[in-house]
């Protein structure tokens, strides 16, 4: 969920789900998934360093940046509908940050003719008993029913564990008001997450590569080695001197010690579902 230098007063354009694309029509298709309280824009370094070879799709999930009116609901079978609309019949490599990652498995586990492969990065598991409850992620969740006001205070906090108080402080009156309206979306996704597994390692049966990097905290390198464990074939890697910004602070090095090796491993040049 990193921001970087990402514009983050983005005004949504409408209830429907924005998507860009870059790179050759021709070409193979990567699909970038973004996290929690984030946007696509985050992803475009990363995309930057792929769509000389590859096509990439990048898009705001519903909730967030330019599909930030989007009424939801924001359950993770909504957000499969939306990528599987966004394939439109082509196959693809899925890469997932965060929330994104979850995104990514649960498509490849009911939609394995859609998804070539995945690469994931430090994806939350809140629904494994192991996960602990005490994060701003797992409380923003715990309302049975948030009125927009508390889901708008679960944003806000949110966003200043995220970046910081200070430059929280520092935003624009009218970019914070439109990321607390964000809450919704956030409080709703993370407590469907919460409550229901989105998806079993034994229904994917996709080339997989699990990613964390060397800063990250115990929850973040226990999960994902369970991810890399629960899934046949899958590979662990760690991403030396990164935290969870890595897709955003080292595009170069995700691209490199990620996604390539997905790649490799998914060989020739994937094209539809029908090929």
């Amino acid at each position: 969920m990193p921001l970087g230098d990402v514009p983050l007063g983005e005004e949504p354009l409408g209830e429907e789900v924005w998507s860009a694309e870059s790179g050759h029509a021709h070409h193979p298709l990567i699909v970038l998934v973004h996290g929690a309280m984030d946007r696509s824009a985050s992803m475009l370094k990363l995309s930057r360093r792929l769509d000389d070879e590859y096509r990439v799709l990048r898009y705001d999930r519903r909730g967030y940046g330019h599909s930030a009116a989007h009424p939801g609901p924001f359950a993770m079978a909504d957000q499969v509908a939306d990528l599987v609309g966004l394939l439109a019949g082509r196959r693809a490599v899925l890469v997932g940050h965060s929330y994104g990652g979850n995104v990514a498995m649960a498509t490849a586990a009911q939609h394995g003719n859609l998804v070539a492969g995945v690469a994931i990065y430090e994806s939350p598991l809140p629904w494994e008993p192991f996960w602990p409850p005490t994060s701003v992620k797992a409380s923003a969740a715990g309302a049975s029913a948030p009125t927009m006001e508390q889901a708008a205070d679960a944003a806000e906090a949110f966003m200043r564990r995220l970046i910081g108080h200070e430059r929280w402080l520092a935003l624009p009156e009218r970019t914070r008001l439109s990321r607390r309206a964000e809450g919704m979306a956030l409080v709703n996704e993370l407590k469907d997450l919460r409550e229901h597994k989105p998806w079993d390692g034994s229904d994917v049966k996709v080339p997989v590569i699990v990613g964390v990097g060397s800063r990250a905290g115990e929850r973040y390198r226990s999960g994902m080695a369970h991810v890399a464990d629960s899934i046949a074939g899958a590979s662990l890697v760690c991403l030396q001197d990164r935290d969870h910004d890595a897709p955003t602070a080292a595009p170069d090095q995700f691209r490199r010690e990620l996604i390539e090796p997905l790649l490799q491993r998914v060989g020739p040049p994937w094209r539809t579902a029908s090929d």
